[in-house]
């Protein structure tokens, strides 16, 4: 299961943030810095494990489905 997750579903912005995970990592490692080495830690995290911001999909927005699918038959009124 665990490897179909890695293997499977790579898309551009999964790609990317691995590029970008590990353009990051060896800056960090070139230039020391413990800071980019924690970003790039994040992006390779993401990348690896397919997930965003808010976790897999939890950013979508959720579709609300219409109870009624009547339409009201609107009544104008001229006015003078």
């Amino acid at each position: 299961m665990i490897k179909q997750t890695l293997l499977t579903g790579w898309d551009f912005m999964r790609w990317f943030r691995l590029g970008l995970g590990v353009f990051i990592a060896i800056q960090a490692v070139q230039t020391k810095d413990s800071l980019s080495g924690a970003i790039a830690a994040f992006l390779l995290f993401q990348a690896v494990t397919n997930t965003g911001c808010c976790g897999a999909s939890g950013c979508a927005a959720p579709i609300i489905k219409d109870k009624t699918d009547q339409t009201e038959e609107v009544k104008f009124e001229e006015v003078k």
